[in-house]
């Protein structure tokens, strides 16, 4: 019998961990294998790469040859289905060469529609270790394959909060490798985020009063979103608890680089996601940012509390 700590990666195509690019270190490559696979599997040679993004709205799993630094890659794009736990179907739809002398794409000469049932295929993850760094699979044809991920520092700060191991120390990493570039804009912030990580995952009970623990849930968010609009506008939705939520809505503004003072005007109590019950309670906080992209934020803000966000979306209005 697996340990506990294998047998949590059962569902191997619902784990965060399986998302990124990946680099092939070993294959058994049959003689049953079709010529697209045969044309990507080797390692003898090149450098190859798979790319796998189930959770976005256009899911994809690609291929990625790469000839060599001076030369360029060549990319080949299936869409991507989720079967079960195991096992993706695909089907290549699109390829292209990306030359480094050229401004432009190449495309591949391969007429994928008319190759049938040669441009589908399945793909099952049969172990993808607790650390997100080596994942084996089998395709349809029998292959194997052993990958190793390729992970950028923001890759590895995601995989670290899904793990819950390293991830201060993938933060600090990420910080100290990618300065901020938008100081003091307030643009940088607007968009919607889903919180997915804090240094504090609990609120402390020892408050001293009711305002100021609901000041503490609404700062720190909880499991909730943050909503930055384009012109100083700051709504939090918390999840309390099922069907019962937290609204807050106020502004900010820049106060130094890299520091946003949020003013909470307006606190209300969210019932079935609908009926609204006004509080009474109000309050400031300061919010540092620390790293920020076009998907990634850390800030440190309320009681000193480090955060990381996902922007999930851009702005809507409030």
């Amino acid at each position: 019998m697996l340990s506990s700590r294998h047998s949590s990666f059962r569902r191997q195509t619902s784990s965060t961990l399986i998302e990124g690019r990946w680099q092939l270190i070993f294959t058994t490559r049959p003689g049953t294998a079709s010529p697209i696979q045969r044309t990507f599997v080797g390692v003898d040679f090149f450098k190859i790469f798979q790319e796998v993004y189930l959770r976005t709205d256009d899911p994809r799993v690609s291929n990625i040859v790469k000839l060599s630094d001076a030369i360029g890659e060549l990319k080949v794009e299936a869409a991507a289905t989720v079967k079960d736990e195991k096992r993706i179907l695909f089907r290549f739809d699109k390829a292209a060469f990306s030359f480094k002398f050229l401004p432009f794409k190449v495309p591949y000469p391969v007429p994928f529609r008319l190759l049938g049932d040669e441009a589908k295929g399945w793909l099952d993850t049969t172990y993808l270790s607790h650390t997100g760094n080596i994942r084996i699979s089998r395709g349809n044809k029998g292959t194997t394959f052993v990958l190793q991920k390729k992970t950028e520092p923001r890759q590895r700060l995601l995989s670290s909060i899904s793990t819950g191991i390293g991830v201060k120390e993938a933060i600090d990493e990420l910080i100290s490798l990618n300065p901020i570039r938008a100081k003091g804009e307030p643009e940088a912030l607007v968009g919607e985020w889903q919180l997915l990580w804090s240094s504090q995952n609990q609120i402390s009970c020892m408050l001293q009063s009711e305002a100021e623990s609901l000041l503490d849930v609404a700062a720190n968010g909880l499991e909730g979103l943050q909503n930055f609009g384009n012109y100083g506008q700051v709504e939090h939705l918390i999840d309390v608890l099922p069907g019962f939520g937290l609204r807050a809505i106020g502004n900010f503004v820049v106060s130094e680089n890299n520091t946003y003072i949020v003013t909470m005007a307006e606190t209300a109590f969210l019932i079935g996601g609908k009926f609204l019950l006004p509080v009474e309670v109000s309050g400031k906080f300061n919010l540092e940012l620390l790293y920020i992209d076009n998907k990634i934020r850390i800030t440190r803000g309320y009681r000193r509390i480090t955060f990381v966000h996902l922007r999930v979306s851009e702005p809507t209005k409030m």
